[in-house]
């Protein structure tokens, strides 16, 4: 494994799959019963925009970092969609400068009530540690350095009955979208009634597209999907845009993200500006 998230930490879509997570979490915790959160592919948890390799590339500029410093107003509800999120960035950064931006464990262990529980998948022995450090003696997470695809089979279902998991894969090899369908049909069939995010790089459209119809086809229902374009699909070299399947949302999230969608491809959009929110099998 060559990818290390640290050079694309706090891009646009690192932004919108986090805002999607805090929302869901948000969601969870409306009712007293526990939740389970299960992260299959986690990362190091936080990550330092001063490191060489976040200045090496500097997308976190392009991301958060425009994000934060918008002057637009923006309507109450997609201030309420940006609020948990945007929070705990503020308090991570108590100076008002962009040191540490969260990556998804850091923001779900931000967002854990005393009854919720959290496992952390990473798969390289080198991040896994560094992850174990970040999150420090906390009996609510446990982390575990193993292959996040067999996760989504060993680790379902989760004792609460109530929860999330979040897939977020790599994309190193050229079958990785197909493979993330086929690994979320596993886990959906252990665990039908949790909420999935799979997210995804959007770089050429046929590969999306392909796992759209897998899904569409599988007898799954309630399948939504949220995407954001920043630029023209010209050219499948670069990250044009990047999308979320989410399965089960919560009732309340197809009209947040009506909302937030074009707000944030407006902040974000550089040679394009658009957004798509569909449903690839609606809710029965």
């Amino acid at each position: 494994m060559n990818y290390r998230h640290i050079y694309h930490a706090g891009n646009f879509a690192d932004c919108l799959k986090h805002i999607i997570l805090t929302r869901i979490l948000a969601y969870l915790q409306k009712k007293d019963k526990a939740c389970f959160v299960l992260d299959t592919h986690a990362g190091i948890g936080e990550y330092d925009m001063s490191s060489e390799e976040a200045q090496k590339t500097g997308e976190w500029q392009e991301g958060i970092a425009r994000l934060r410093g918008t002057d637009k107003r923006f309507p109450p509800l997609v201030s309420e969609c940006l609020s948990d999120y945007l929070r705990i960035i503020d308090e991570l950064n108590p100076d008002g400068e962009m040191a540490l931006y969260p990556g998804s464990p850091r923001l779900i262990e931000q967002m854990l009530r005393p009854v919720d529980r959290a496992t952390f998948i990473e798969k390289h022995p080198q991040d896994a540690e560094t992850l174990t450090i970040t999150m420090g003696r906390n009996r609510q997470i446990h982390v575990r350095e193993d292959d996040g695809w067999v996760a989504l089979r060993a680790d379902l279902p989760p004792k609460e009955r109530r929860g999330m998991v979040l897939v977020d894969p790599p994309f190193e090899e050229p079958d990785e979208y197909i493979r993330m369908v086929d690994a979320f049909l596993k886990g959906y069939r252990r665990w039908s009634t949790g909420i999935y995010c799979l997210w995804y790089p959007i770089k050429a459209r046929r590969d999306v597209d392909d796992a759209a119809q897998m899904l569409a086809e599988s007898g799954v229902d309630n399948i939504l999907r949220a995407e954001m374009i920043i630029h023209k699909l010209d050219t499948a070299k670069r990250l044009n845009g990047t999308g979320l399947f989410i399965i089960n949302p919560p009732y309340t999230l197809h009209d947040e993200l009506k909302a937030l969608l074009p707000v944030l491809a407006d902040i974000f959009g550089q040679t394009a500006h658009r957004s798509t929110l569909e449903w690839i099998a609606p809710p029965k």
